[in-house]
């Protein structure tokens, strides 16, 4: 149950409803060159702005939400909005300008998106210093279960979250239950998370009677398993629910063809302005280094766990053990040139060809070795989950510090929780800042690039 609190909050929505109305009224007339009651110009756009942003979600903007979020489904109501524009220019091209229309649409998404982002980061920077726009909250459930938003909501004060107390419940213990209630009352808490697997059913029963019925947001901590396998969505077949397992973004015709052109796009860039010269000069100093091809070519698994040649530039001497142990630190099979190649992800480069052929994408869960994909697809619960797109040259999981050598098998459950997040929130955007903190955290230099 999700509950209205915080003195001002209620009208933070509607405020920037009315502030999106007034700027598009005002483009409309001192931009598009339409007087605002011209053949109700600005009525018609001002209706499908709001009619479009209503489908989009473009004011459900959380506390919560990231940037990247925003700019995302801005773009989304960008496009759909101006096709909406020059629809109109287009049936009356004789009263109205394509270069005006133009001009009007840019104008009003400038002034819109700078405007949502400013109060955005305002919103943040006045619960830091102020305190203000603040959630009063409860973790309920044992340490190993919390410790993470327990630690979330301390180190990140600007999102308004101030964690009042933690309490450790004993199963099956009412006397506890009670003094969890009487202190969320006492304290006047808003919001109340609670870790599933340390509660019985009878708990979490309890805790979502008390929260309906005291107008407290009740929210739910799922463990590792459950965070894998449980992001459900509800359908409905006349009025039966129905659950999904998961939604994939790249599921839909647009967008893979939007990831396509993208890729093609970018793999054909880096080919022409990067692979074209350094090719033969790699190609005189690998062969200068050690014996030996190019290229090193290895099976790995893609789309639908189907095997592809996946290239790269040759790091390490002819060896046998090439296609079964993964590279660790100060391996001795790796040549001089291939420490600063590997270290500087140069030997990744060919990977362009793969994606330029349709193997791979420049963004995606990170190819393994066919040896390694059969045993952690027995090991580790969802990993072959990772299969259902295109693997990438870099990926989510990589910029997140889980990239090359597996240490422990907790480096290939959160690699595997990233690249679930990945393929189930896909967007342009997404792909995009991955590139760009990939290309950064080459040039920093990642100390599991070897």
């Amino acid at each position: 149950m999700k509950t209205k609190t915080g003195r001002y909050s209620g009208y933070i929505r509607p405020f920037s409803r009315l502030l999106d109305l007034i700027i598009i009224i005002f483009s409309t007339t001192y931009f598009s060159g339409i007087p605002i009651f011209h053949d109700f110009y600005a009525f018609f756009i001002s209706c499908a702005w709001f009619i479009i942003a209503a489908n989009l979600g473009f004011y459900e903007v959380y506390r919560y939400t990231k940037v990247i979020a925003i700019l995302n489904c801005s773009l989304k109501q960008t496009v759909v909005f101006a096709i909406c524009c020059f629809a109109l220019a287009y049936f009356y091209p004789e009263r109205y300008s394509l270069t005006s229309i133009l001009l009007f649409v840019t104008v009003s998404i400038v002034l819109i998106l700078g405007f949502k982002l400013f109060i955005y980061f305002l919103l943040r920077k006045f619960r830091i210093l102020y305190g203000g726009n603040s959630r009063k909250v409860v973790l309920i459930g044992k340490d190993n279960s919390v410790n993470p938003l327990k630690c979330f909501f301390e180190e990140n004060p600007d999102y308004g979250y101030r964690l009042i107390k933690v309490f450790d419940l004993d199963n099956q213990m009412m006397d506890s239950f009670r003094t969890v209630c009487t202190f969320i009352l006492e304290s006047n808490i808003d919001e109340i998370y609670c870790a599933m697997d340390d509660l019985s059913s009878k708990q979490v029963e309890d805790f979502i009677f008390f929260a309906d019925n005291n107008f407290k947001t009740l929210k739910f901590i799922p463990d590792q398993k459950q965070l894998l396998s449980l992001n459900t969505v509800f359908e409905y077949y006349d009025y039966i629910p129905i659950i999904s397992q998961r939604t994939i973004s790249l599921d839909d015709s647009l967008h893979k063809v939007i990831k396509r052109i993208f890729d093609i796009v970018f793999s054909l860039l880096i080919i022409i302005v990067v692979l074209s010269w350094l090719m033969p000069i790699l190609a005189i100093i690998i062969r200068l280094d050690s014996k030996g091809p190019l290229f090193f070519v290895q099976k790995r698994n893609g789309l639908n766990n189907a095997e592809f040649d996946c290239f790269k530039f040759r790091s390490m001497k002819i060896n046998e053990l090439a296609d079964i142990e993964q590279v660790s630190k100060n391996d001795t099979r790796i040549t001089r040139v291939g420490k600063f190649i590997r270290k500087t992800s140069i030997d990744e480069l060919p990977q362009f060809f793969n994606v330029l052929w349709g193997d791979m994408s420049v963004v995606g869960p990170r190819p393994h070795m066919v040896s390694h994909t059969n045993m952690y697809a027995e090991r580790i619960d969802k990993f072959m989950v990772r299969h259902v797109i295109k693997p990438g040259i870099t990926g989510l999981a990589q910029t997140k510090g889980f990239r090359g050598e597996v240490e422990t098998e907790n480096d290939i459950i959160n690699r595997v929780r990233y690249d679930i997040f990945y393929i189930e929130k896909w967007s342009l955007l997404l792909d995009f800042k991955i590139v760009f903190n990939t290309v950064y955290n080459t040039v920093k230099g990642d100390e599991k690039a070897y």
